[in-house]
């Protein structure tokens, strides 16, 4: 697991800054912060940055000015240890095909798509349940 490119999945990067759960800020947090003083690289998708910033701007208990969640934003796009990857038109038809085959959600299935078709197999995630019907996606709750 150690040599393998895990994304961060939109709930781990929204508990990184929300202060009303500290104990799973804490947890997700370290786990962010090994990116950020390169220890670790990780993926995340295009996807996964815009569900974040609607979700600190508008969802949690103490939302984040929105200029605030854009400079988050920018510097993960920025930063080269995160690998920001997005979905094409063949990832969309493999998302629908995966929601299909597996019964999963759609967004799910294109953020599994979006890894497929980047080369990622590995999501530290809150929702494993959600990603293990995907075979070969290894799922990982880094607050267990």
């Amino acid at each position: 697991m150690k040599d393998e490119l895990f994304l961060i999945d939109t709930n781990i990067m929204v508990y990184s800054y929300d202060a009303s759960e500290q104990e799973k800020q804490r947890l997700c947090s370290s786990l962010i912060k090994k990116c950020w003083m390169r220890e670790e690289s990780y993926a995340i998708a295009l996807q996964n940055l815009s569900e974040f910033y609607v979700v600190v701007t508008r969802k949690i208990e103490k939302p984040l000015p929105a200029g605030i969640a854009r400079k988050i934003v920018k510097d993960i796009i920025d930063f080269n240890n995160w690998q920001v990857i997005g979905f094409n038109d063949a990832s969309l038809l493999t998302a629908i095909d995966l929601s299909i085959k597996y019964g999963i959600h759609y967004w799910d299935a294109l953020l599994c798509a979006t890894m497929k078709h980047n080369g990622i197999t590995g999501i530290f995630t809150e929702n494993v349940k959600d990603f293990e019907k995907v075979p070969w996606i290894t799922a990982v709750n880094p607050m267990d």
